[in-house]
């Protein structure tokens, strides 16, 4: 099977605009593209997770990645799927969260010389002149159609400024400038960025010509991708000290029946033969699955030693019995207690279990909430730092959070 072909079956492919062409491309291992990260934070998430492995897979296949850093397009912020503006941030924190993730994607990607190839788009819209661009490519965007299009329409609902309408022509002069500068003949993204990829596609067609051979754009499935970024309101990050080892294996681990085919189709590099078998899998069948999920993504983002660690862990903590050193666990210090003592609800904050006190509470009341396998029906109960020096204790958030704390 071809990549081409490979990728379809994996259920990665939403829309393109001429397939025989991004077809012959891919599979000759022909294609130059890009896709795009901006740089909203100082990790990627595991909603990247399907940019990220699709960036391999192609790679493997004789492909060359580009990875767009959008150290421009972040001062602005992407529209697309909000309700509000986006934080504006510094230069200098757009840069420094563009250093962190270009360490989290070496390790899907190989960069060097005629392989992968980090490129900022600070480098080239930062320097624009405002009327030049007006007078280069303003006149290759019609506004009725960007106010037709999907990515706007949420925000014109509250209220769309103009630096954010601007985001569309920014992001198709990424794709302009990619193509003049280094051939990049293809952008892969998210199916909520399609109007601003097809923006891309136009400006090239309307000023290089239509044979420009840069009409090609793929849409990776986002939906499932949106999913995956988030769990219980926090993100879920490849960066090992915001989202622990084992809280990143346990995050797959507890995905639902119906998502975990779906994402081992997606996600890992299983052979299709293989998981076309699992998908017979039903039942008790399908716990093993996602320990196999877990398993893959977790060595991939952490090592194979950080997952069995993980999976080790996991297993421990589900039978009772075991080792569970593995388990996230907080130290408390001195200053965490107050006269000797310290009560549950400010211990729920410090393991980062809940953001507050009110959540702690809520979450207390509703019996969701266990220190050793006993539910904490008062959330007035304290310990002391005598107690927890003796013995860790164990908080349990619902039947799948665990955190081990001591003194």
């Amino acid at each position: 099977m071809n990549i081409y072909e490979e990728l379809v079956a994996r259920g990665l492919i939403a829309q393109v605009t001429n397939e025989e062409e991004i077809k012959s491309m891919i599979n000759s291992g022909k294609a130059k593209f890009y896709i795009g990260f901006d740089c909203t934070a100082d990790s990627l998430t595991a909603g990247h997770f399907m940019a990220l492995t699709l960036m391999k897979r192609l790679q493997l296949a004789g492909n060359r990645p580009f990875a767009l850093i959008g150290g421009g397009t972040t001062m602005i912020g992407d529209p697309s799927g909000r309700t509000d503006m986006r934080k504006m941030l510094t230069k200098e924190d757009i840069d420094h969260n563009a250093e962190c993730f270009k360490k989290q994607m070496e390790r899907f990607i190989e960069f060097g010389e005629d392989k992968a190839q980090m490129v900022n788009n600070a480098d080239w819209l930062m320097d624009l002149n405002y009327i030049e661009l007006l007078r280069e490519v303003g006149a290759c965007f019609s506004v009725n159609n960007m106010l037709r299009a999907e990515c706007y329409k949420q925000r014109m609902e509250k209220g769309l400024s103009f630096l954010e309408f601007n985001y569309m022509i920014m992001q198709s002069y990424d794709f302009y400038h990619l193509f003049k500068t280094y051939g990049c003949n293809m952008q892969f993204g998210g199916d909520d960025q399609w109007s601003n990829m097809l923006g891309g596609t136009e400006l090239i067609r309307k000023k290089l010509g239509k044979d420009a051979h840069a009409m090609t754009i793929t849409l990776l499935t986002d939906s499932q991708g949106k999913k995956m970024g988030k769990t219980a309101g926090n993100a879920v990050w490849l960066d090992p000290d915001k989202t622990s080892p084992y809280d990143f294996y346990q995050y797959w681990r507890n995905v639902g029946d119906s998502d975990v085919m779906k994402c081992i189709r997606m996600l890992t590099f299983l052979p299709l033969e293989e998981i076309n078998e699992m998908d017979k899998w039903e039942g008790s069948e399908l716990n093993r699955a996602k320990e196999i999920l877990a398993f893959e993504l977790t060595k991939m983002v952490h090592g194979d030693e950080e997952a069995q660690k993980a999976e080790k862990a996991a297993k421990a903590v589900f039978s009772g019995v075991g080792d569970n050193s593995n388990m996230p666990s907080t130290t408390l210090e001195e200053s965490d207690f107050t006269d000797g003592k310290i009560d549950i609800l400010s211990l729920l904050i410090k393991t980062g279990i809940t953001k507050s006190r009110g959540e702690g509470r809520r979450l207390v009341d509703q019996g969701g909430i266990s220190v050793d396998d006993k539910k904490v029906k008062d959330f007035a109960l304290t310990f002391t730092k005598d107690q927890l020096n003796e013995k860790a204790i164990i908080i349990k958030k619902g039947k799948k959070i665990f955190h081990k704390v001591n003194a």
